[in-house]
């Protein structure tokens, strides 16, 4: 498979990596430093596009490669605001798109038994819930991607949360996220229920950028060739 990694940064060079090693080819690389490359006419030579890039470019870079008729994976968080815009243009080109906050199996893995785990602790109010998570100072947008995931699952199954908050709120129908930006720190989400009486808690630690690179990977042989929206659920099966 011949792919575009758009947003060659840490996370593109990880893709790439990992990418080569399982036999592809990565026939473009996109960055600051090469845009004028971001051509229609370069990415119809590529048979994917990876997007890693920010929350003020994504939409846009998605769409460019809509345009050229590539099916699209993208990892780029904080821009969600405009995903009905993208799921409509996206119908328009009658492209294939899969967009995840975290590409890793062991943090998909995560979001699964944190559903779970807050379906059983719907009918236990004596347990207050909080989401923090970790990263490195240079990740732009607060809260996660991921610790957002989290908390929408664990929103879907507690029904006395009726939103997520950034902060401590004293206000019990509120789910609070806790943002820290701490170096080094690829990425930590904790889960915890609190009581008087005991403490659970959930937790996945990174230790590198290798899992996100291969599960993206991962995710791209499964959108090869395929319309639609897609999910890491559906790649990993996780859908009944």
């Amino acid at each position: 498979m011949k792919i575009a990694i758009i947003g060659y940064g840490k996370m593109g060079k990880a893709i790439e990596e990992i990418a080569l090693q399982k036999g592809h080819e990565i026939a473009l690389t996109i960055s600051i430093e090469n845009i004028n490359e971001f051509t229609k006419e370069n990415l119809q030579k590529c048979d994917l596009a990876i997007e890693f890039t920010g929350p003020e470019s994504a939409a846009d870079n998605i769409k460019k490669c809509f345009d050229a008729g590539l099916p699209v994976v993208c990892g780029s968080t904080g821009w969600l605001n405009q995903w009905e815009e993208i799921e409509q243009y996206r119908k328009e080109k009658n492209g294939a798109f899969l967009y995840a906050s975290n590409f890793s199996i062991g943090v998909n893995v995560f979001f699964e038994i944190n559903r779970q785990l807050a379906d059983l602790m719907n009918s236990r109010p004596e347990y207050n819930i909080t989401v923090e998570e970790i990263h490195h100072t240079q990740k732009k947008d607060a809260p996660s991607g991921t610790a957002i995931t989290i908390a929408e699952g664990i929103l879907e199954k507690i029904k006395r949360k009726s939103k997520w908050i950034l902060g401590i709120s004293e206000n019990t129908e509120e789910l609070n996220i806790v943002s820290k930006r701490i170096d080094p720190a690829p990425g930590t989400h904790i889960v915890t229920y609190d009581s008087d009486i005991d403490s659970i808690e959930i937790k996945h630690t990174a230790h590198s950028r290798k899992g996100f690179a291969f599960g993206a990977v991962l995710a791209a042989e499964f959108l090869k060739e395929k319309k639609g929206i897609y999910s890491m659920q559906d790649v990993l099966n996780f859908k009944s």
